[in-house]
Parts: C-alpha cells; structure tokens; sequence
C-alpha cells in the first residue's frame, strides 16, 4: 500500500471511529463474540482484543495481538459453514446468514479501531505489550533508562516490574492532559518534566534515552536529538514509532541516523496489529 494511501485510510478510520465511538465499546464486541460464536476465525480476534482490554484494565501488560482485520473472504467462509450446516432454503440458516452478513462491517470497523479504543480510554499509544518489553528489557541490559513524554507510563512500569533492579526516570510534561487521556491516568510515577528539562536534569544519570510516539505535528523529537548530540553524546536514543507515518516530525525522520542493529528480537514483539507499523530505532 503506497503511503499516501495508507495515511488516508488511517485517518478516514480514525474520523469514523470518532463519530461514532461507543462509550460500549467492549460491550459491542462481547455481543459479537456470542453472535460469531461458531465462526473460529471471527472469534479469534474479538477474544484476542477483549482479554487484552481486560489486562489493561487491570493494570496488567496485554499479550501480542494478531492482525486485527478479517479475512478478505471471510463471507464466503461463512456460507461455507452454513452450507454443511443447514440444507438450503432452511429458514434458520438464511437468518443466521442475514444476522451475520448485516453485522460483518461493525465487527470490521470495530477490530480496526482498537488502538483508537485504547488510545481514548487509556492514553495508551504505543502498544506496549509483555513480550516486547520483556526483549527491550533484555537489550538495555539493566542499564538506567531516561523515558521522556512518557504519557501514562505503560513502557517505565513494564519495564520496572520486569526488572525491579534497573533504574528507570519516567518524565512527561503533562501538557496534552487537557486534550485527551494522556496522563490522566497514571500507572506509575511520573515526574513533570518536559523532555528537554528532563535529559538537562538526567542525561548523565543515564545511558538509554527513550522517546515513545513523539507528535508528528511538533519538532520537539529533532529538539531532543539535537540537544544528545550537542551536550550528551554517550547517551542512546531509543526511538519507538512509525518511520514517515503516525509519530514523530516529517524532520526527524529526514535528519536522524537510524539503525536497528541489536533490535531484531524487540521489533519482532512489537508487530503491527493494524495499519500502524510501530517499530524501534537507536537514533543518532
């Protein structure tokens, strides 16, 4: 898909999530998960979102998620099953294939639109999940982390309760609280420093910097790279977003040098359930 075209289709989903998103939400998708009871592929997903809504609800790190989008020919799986279920012209058969045919496009707008879901309910942008955080913990090798923009601090906290021993400075400014639910529900403690303030005040203290889903529409990520390289060269600025995408300032992604040598285990836990394509980069 050429990027023009994927931006566009992320924002059209992100617009019809927002017009009509359901304070139900999980409500919605439990109905459909009894509707599409004996469809295993359908499902699947549902059940992979609801349980990975319940870990986060209760403060807990979610599981990887499949690829939440339902299969190109999921109609004609469908008939297929009713088919070997009920002979035709069975009007128990045609109901059960009008009941799922009318609801396939809500449970499609509903699977893409998980991580707006989550971003509105938790301030949970990047999707921080256990494996990933477990490889990210092994890499940094219980070296002292500095997380700046932190929001509600999913990637400090995973980070600490993987390894009560290494040393983790969450930081954010706080400014967007007003705006959505981005440090409104804190998870950890986090100190209210904006990210430059905060690696003037840690970027000694440390060796890893990590920068997770910097706002594309501000040059505050250039500003931070632009401040390591100056004043604090032996830091390692770990970066967490979508190249040319979702995060981070058109500049940035133009003027770091990037790499991801050493990374391959972390961004194989950090695959994209949908059409955002998150990954880790040591940027210089």
């Amino acid at each position: 898909m050429k990027l023009k075209k994927k931006k566009q289709l992320k924002k059209r989903l992100k617009k019809v999530y927002k017009q009509s998103r359901p304070a139900s939400y999980i409500k919605e998708l439990t109905k459909y998960a009894q509707l599409f009871d004996d469809v295993p592929e359908i499902k699947f997903l549902i059940n992979n979102v609801l349980e990975s809504d319940r870990l986060i609800k209760n403060g807990l790190l979610p599981q990887q998620l499949p690829t939440l989008l339902l299969p190109d020919d999921i109609q004609y799986r469908i008939y297929q099953q009713l088919a070997k279920k009920y002979p035709a012209g069975d009007p128990v058969g045609d109901q059960r294939w009008d009941q799922y045919t009318a609801a396939l496009p809500k449970v499609d707008k509903l699977l893409r639109s998980y991580r707006d879901y989550l971003e509105d309910t938790y301030g949970l942008w990047s999707y921080t999940n256990a494996p990933f955080i477990a490889a990210l913990s092994d890499y940094l090798n219980n070296q002292p982390v500095l997380e700046i923009m932190a929001g509600n601090g999913y990637i400090s906290r995973g980070l600490h309760q993987h390894n009560p021993h290494q040393q983790v400075i969450t930081t954010d400014s706080k400014a967007w609280v007003a705006e959505n639910e981005t440090g409104k529900h804190p998870i950890t403690t986090i100190e209210k420093l904006d990210a430059l303030a905060a690696i003037k005040k840690y970027g000694n203290q440390v060796k890893y910097v990590i920068m997770s889903w910097s706002p594309d529409k501000v040059e505050i990520d250039w500003q931070v790279l632009q401040l390591i390289r100056q004043h604090y060269p032996q830091l390692h600025l770990l970066v967490i977003g979508e190249k040319n995408g979702a995060t981070n300032s058109p500049r940035f992604w133009k003027e770091a040098q990037l790499s991801q040598d050493g990374l391959q285990t972390v961004n194989d836990h950090l695959q994209s359930f949908d059409l955002i394509d998150e990954q880790v980069f040591l940027a210089k």
